[in-house]
């Protein structure tokens, strides 16, 4: 028994239930359903992102979902981790449970961790490595970091240019700044955890039944009026969720129906299976794994631990 207020806390692959228990959860313990997953923060894929429907946002109070406009670039998650921590506050100061639930793994570890102090990088400085190769950029980090250096892949377009940039821009290492994490709230609250692991079978069929309803249910819709929005650049992070370049091919007339539907079918398992990967081993090893595929046990076994 800590005495620090609890925070429920969901997690796991996409399909594998999370949802449905959140708001069993909730509707039990008079929760407030906070979102930590990063395709369900914008407000144009409701459908897409297999946010929660009206009727199940009616059923307990829900946050943090579709509450960015696909417009906006520069949602992070430093800035969800800010809105979720005074989300959990909220919902303590008015005796509620926080019933925190999501597949995106930067979103916990950023809440909990916190998040590296690293200053704003000098444009000019990201400009030129960005326009650099990457063989470049590794070279010059093996000049200014040799440590990143040695731990990156050589190839890492994306991880090269940041180490690099960082180090030229600060002064420090990337690895220096991030051993000074700030503004977590993991020693400020319970967290009672689990993690949903379902057998991959059913799990990717599950992706796989999903994404067909979606397309079914409205998701064509929804991309087509995202793509008709001039002001949302063809490089917005929402642009890039799954199924809405699989669904904007089908509306271009670039693939047929069945083309789109398996290649998004194959792109969710795909994301599906890195989410696995890394809750079964990234979490702390205190938070609960369960294989389960029925809620009752698991709003059962909350039930028990929430009282602990």
């Amino acid at each position: 028994m800590s005495g620090l207020p609890k925070v429920a806390l969901i997690a796991g692959p996409t399909a594998s239930g999370k949802s449905a228990l959140a708001l069993a959860l909730a509707e039990a313990h008079d929760g407030v359903i906070i979102n930590a997953d990063a395709s369900q923060v914008y407000a144009d894929l409701r459908i897409l992102s297999a946010r929660p429907s009206p009727d199940e946002e009616a059923r307990a109070p829900h946050q943090l979902f579709g509450h960015v406009d696909g417009a906006y670039t520069g949602y992070s998650a430093a800035r969800w981790a800010d809105e979720a921590g005074a989300a959990i506050a909220d919902a303590h100061a008015a005796g509620r449970l926080p019933v925190l639930v999501g597949g995106t793994g930067l979103y916990l570890r950023t809440l909990l961790d916190g998040i590296a102090p690293v200053p704003e990088i000098d444009p000019a400085i990201r400009a030129e490595i960005r326009a650099a190769p990457v063989a470049d950029n590794h070279a010059r980090l093996t000049v200014h970091d040799p440590a990143a250096a040695a731990r990156l892949n050589p190839g890492d377009t994306t991880r090269v240019a940041r180490a690099l940039e960082v180090v030229l821009s600060t002064g420090r290492p990337l690895a220096a700044w991030q051993a000074e994490k700030v503004g977590g709230i993991g020693a400020a609250i319970d967290p009672v955890a689990t993690i949903l692991l379902p057998p991959r079978d059913w799990l990717f069929a599950r992706c796989d039944a999903r994404f067909a309803m979606m397309l079914d249910g409205g998701a064509a819709a929804e991309v087509r009026a995202l793509l008709a929005r001039p002001d949302v650049s063809p490089d917005a992070p929402v642009r890039r969720a799954i199924g809405v370049p699989e669904i904007a091919d089908l509306l271009a007339g670039l693939s047929t129906r069945e083309e789109s539907v398996a290649r998004a079918q194959a792109a969710t398992r795909q994301y599906a299976k890195r989410q696995y990967t890394w809750f079964r081993n990234q979490p702390p090893a205190a938070w609960q794994r369960s294989d389960t595929t029925e809620i009752l046990p698991l709003l059962n076994d909350f039930e028990i631990r929430l009282r602990l």
